[in-house]
């Protein structure tokens, strides 16, 4: 455990942490108080070794983020209006498969369609793949400019940001008190958002060498490669984590900085106490405790 990389995720008036036993999501409630919930993690790695290995166990780790990403949300938006409803697994499951036929249609169908009905006008496959890749990027960062408008999501791009802090001054051995933690950055090579960018990256070569393609199967190819496409991805943001200083890493970590510079605010004080607490819980309820991280495990 003691190797284990901390990671987690804003959630909607809180932080989400996840530890090599448990996580936890620590919310400010509209009265001010904090209400902490803190549950085991049951990885289906831990119980299948082959789901360990690389390029397979960025797919497990995506997904089981998505849905214990999803839980801490309905947990965080039910402290967050005092209501005590959560999403059942039912509500899970649609929510899940809702957010991905949407984010097919927007990062896949979409520029997949638009770099097809662009193609007479450009030369090469790599072009073409290159078209579709800058149409993909231009999708996300449309859209999380536009999120980015919204009060609720500001607030939540600012919990982003202690949680990162948070981390930083974790990993970097320091005291988690607020005066200490405020003093480092928001962020961190971990984070999903640079994740989102290397798979953007990765796309651009891996559909390149499928050759000429019919629109239908344009798509469809696109679609079945997500998970080897995720994998690679993953694997990747790990390796820049690791070796932040080497020449390709950077190559990676500085595109995904500028990005991280949509999704983190700097938070306040009482958020960050709020990420301090979160990681305490996982730490064993002592916020105090600090160590080194080791291998790389979890996107932040």
């Amino acid at each position: 455990m003691g190797n284990f990389q901390y990671g987690g995720q804003a959630v909607i008036e809180g932080v989400m942490m996840r530890g090599p036993a448990l996580r936890a999501v620590a919310v400010r409630r509209p009265d001010a108080t904090l209400v902490l919930d803190t549950r085991p993690v049951g990885s289906l790695a831990a119980r299948v070794p082959l789901l360990k290995w690389p390029f397979i166990r960025g797919v497990v780790v995506l997904v089981e983020s998505l849905v214990m990403g999803l839980e801490a949300l309905s947990f965080s938006a039910s402290q967050a209006v005092e209501e005590e409803e959560e999403l059942t697994t039912r509500d899970i499951i649609l929510t899940l498969a809702v957010a991905l036929a949407l984010g097919i249609f927007l990062f896949v169908v979409l520029p997949a369609g638009l770099a097809h009905l662009l193609a007479g006008f450009l030369r090469g496959l790599f072009l073409q793949n290159l078209v579709e890749g800058v149409i993909r990027l231009g999708v996300f960062l449309l859209y999380v400019v536009s999120i980015g408008m919204l009060p609720d999501i500001r607030r939540v791009f600012q919990y982003h940001g202690a949680e990162h802090k948070v981390i930083n001054a974790y990993e970097a051995g320091d005291e988690l008190v607020v005066s200490r933690v405020q003093q480092y950055s928001t962020f961190h090579p971990r984070c999903g958002t640079s994740f989102i960018l290397i798979v953007l990256v990765v796309s651009i070569f891996l559909f390149s060498l499928l050759g000429e393609q019919v629109l239908w199967w344009r798509v469809t190819s696109r679609i079945l490669l997500l998970p080897l496409l995720a994998g690679v991805s993953y694997e990747l943001l790990k390796l820049s984590a690791r070796y932040p200083r080497f020449f390709l890493c950077r190559l990676f970590i500085i595109p995904g900085r500028w990005l991280q510079g949509l999704t983190t605010r700097e938070p306040d004080d009482d958020q960050v106490e709020v990420a301090i607490a979160a990681l305490g819980a996982v730490l064993g309820g002592d916020a105090r405790y600090a160590g080194k991280a080791g291998q790389p495990g979890a996107a932040l």
